[in-house]
């Protein structure tokens, strides 16, 4: 194993072992709630740093994705989120269809939103006016938001990422793993992180939900796309 590697290794055992009593007989929303978002299905390719969370692989080739493995990860990742000042947390999407559920994601939990095309410099150039200085970072796809990666890797930025079946994990600290290309999927996803981290922050009492729905945090197809 490279150093690398071990840093890597030792961040996500640590992040694991501080989230160590979090118990989870129930999921964080029906099974066929998940199911119906599709935050279950994968790809038709598999990286052997994925192989841990696919459940199974589809007649037609696609890998499917373990919800429950789903689930435990968000609450992993809520309860270390809820740790930092929220202004400290930055949350990037590069992705179209991730863009809305980050922006609403950041505007409900108080992270600061990366959306868009990430600009070169913005968490490593000291010299670069704009630039942000997170203590972790959340990424919608480690490919998509590679950039963004690493330049939070060279500043010893933790990063948690969504992935799917066909990413992998260099530079990543800390997995969820779900559909990360799906319009309807990343809108769940980023509802229910937003809640539990509120309710993590003693923000959202265990039975509520926030103030914003799901469709809210979902991505608004334009006609033009409806019809392609």
């Amino acid at each position: 194993m490279s150093e690398d590697e071990e840093i890597k290794e030792g961040k996500e055992e640590k992040i694991e072992e501080e989230t160590a009593e979090i118990t989870t007989e129930e999921l964080l929303l029906p099974r066929d709630t998940l199911l119906s978002a599709g935050i279950h299905i994968g790809t038709r390719m598999k990286t052997g740093d994925m192989e841990q969370f696919i459940y199974r692989v589809r007649p037609d080739g696609l890998f499917v994705l373990d919800v429950k493995k789903t689930d435990d990860r968000i609450r992993i990742a809520a309860k270390f989120l809820a740790r930092f000042e929220p202004a400290k947390i930055a949350a990037a999407a590069a992705r179209l269809y991730a863009q809305e559920p980050v922006s609403k994601f950041c505007q409900v939990t108080g992270a600061t939103p990366v959306v868009g095309r990430f600009i070169p410099g913005l968490l490593s150039n000291p010299l670069y006016p704009n630039r942000i200085e997170p203590e972790v970072l959340i990424v919608s796809d480690p490919r998509a938001d590679s950039q963004a990666v690493k330049e939070a890797a060279s500043e010893g930025i933790p990063v948690i990422a969504l992935c799917s079946t066909d990413n992998e994990f260099s530079g990543v600290d800390l997995v969820i793993p779900t559909n990360n290309k799906g319009r309807r999927a990343l809108a769940v996803i980023y509802w229910l992180l937003a809640r539990q981290i509120l309710r993590e922050r003693g923000e959202l009492p265990p039975d509520k939900d926030l103030p914003l729905t799901i469709e809210d945090f979902e991505a608004k197809i334009s006609k033009e796309e409806e019809e392609t």
